[in-house]
């Protein structure tokens, strides 16, 4: 008998122009250049004989299987995503794409955080998805304001410090 889970929640189908146009060319990059390469090492893999002892065709299923998982995904989850690339009419105001200069309340830690869609989140980058909690809270407020956010250890106060449109060095 299979454990009963809740269904996942549905991500935002919306998309930066950038992020459109980096998972085309992952795409492309895994179709093209990626799968004939792991489709050439596995039949050169398979043609060594005895496949229950060979290393590299495990190795080259399993890598094939990534590469089709990932492509299929994509193939299907580009056509829902919907580009937005129009800067709102209040450029004051934190909505999608926006760059937001934060201030922690509770460490005094500066964050410069952009909001993305959740199909190209990079925390390393400070790309956050609109999905998150302190994306949530911060959207429609303006430089000034106070967010609170809900964080897994416990609320956590933020500042709006600055916003703006455009690429990170604008």
């Amino acid at each position: 008998m299979a454990r009963w889970r809740p269904p996942p929640q549905h991500s935002t189908a919306i998309i930066t122009r950038a992020g459109y146009q980096r998972l085309r060319a992952e795409l492309d990059e895994l179709w093209r250049t990626q799968r004939p390469e792991v489709v050439r090492a596995l039949a050169a893999a398979a043609a060594e004989g005895d496949r229950s002892e060979n290393a590299e065709y495990s190795y080259r299923k399993r890598q094939l299987a990534g590469i089709d998982r990932r492509v299929h995904y994509l193939g299907k989850r580009l056509p829902q995503l919907r580009v937005v690339d129009v800067v709102p009419g209040d450029r004051e105001a934190v909505y999608f794409g926006a760059w937001m200069r934060l201030l922690d309340e509770s460490s005094g830690e500066l964050l410069e955080l952009r909001i993305v869609g959740p199909d190209e989140t990079d925390a390393g980058s400070g790309q956050v998805s609109i999905d998150a909690p302190l994306a949530r809270a911060a959207l429609g407020k303006r430089a000034d304001q106070r967010l609170v956010v809900e964080r897994p250890d416990g609320t956590r106060g933020y500042r709006i410090l600055a916003v703006r449109y455009g690429s990170p060095a604008d």
